[in-house]
């Protein structure tokens, strides 16, 4: 009897300014464009140096915060930070510091991953942070999934994207719309790492 369970692909950002998210809904939008894949938007909660200070249990807009029942339940990751002096945010880092029991289950291992980041300058250390981002997944035993340069945006654009990910220089107020060739790039990681996901379960 055939399967006909969709394969979910869990989207996980942190965005203060609205950039990250973005490309996160992109990122979905790639996903869903593979028959059979639905993507699962999910973000974190912030972090404080002040104990006494709470983040209400429902986000006031956005994705829901995630579960690890949704690292669990997931065939795939993508996974989506801004930039914090070339690394990832705290409240993302944070929230992979939580992860013990699901490394050590192996609930991960073997599942594709991808990374993606915006900056609020060009040079801001996209490419840093991609990689930051990766370390965990990595420890996880995740399969990473990046862009290949036969994606030709690659060569184009001037805004952002390589091949460890997507990525976009959202400026410093976060004010720079997203530009065609990152737009593709999302959208097409987006699709690569459901595609990924889809051939891995069928083997």
């Amino acid at each position: 009897m055939p399967n006909t369970t969709n394969t979910t692909i869990l989207v996980l950002y942190y965005s203060r300014h609205g950039s990250t998210r973005k490309l996160a809904e992109l990122i979905a939008q790639g996903v869903e464009s593979v028959p059979g894949c639905d993507a699962r938007l999910r973000t974190v909660p912030a972090v404080s140096t002040v104990t006494e200070a709470t983040e209400p249990d429902v986000p006031a807009n956005g994705a829901p915060y995630v579960e690890l029942s949704d690292l669990e339940q997931c065939a795939g990751l993508a996974l989506g930070s801004p930039t914090r002096f070339g690394n990832m945010a705290a409240a993302m880092k944070y929230f992979w510091d939580g992860t013990a029991p699901q490394w050590l289950s192996g609930a991960l291992a073997g599942k594709p991953a991808s990374v993606f980041t915006s900056t609020g300058s060009l040079h801001g250390g996209q490419e840093s942070t991609l990689l930051s981002m990766m370390i965990p997944l990595l420890h996880h035993g995740m399969l990473i999934v990046g862009l290949p340069y036969t994606q030709p945006e690659l060569m184009s654009t001037s805004s952002g994207g390589s091949p460890y990910g997507a990525s976009h220089w959202a400026g410093v107020n976060g004010n720079q719309a997203i530009s065609d060739d990152t737009r593709a790039l999302a959208v097409a990681l987006g699709r690569r790492l459901a595609q990924n996901a889809i051939k891995l379960q069928e083997t």
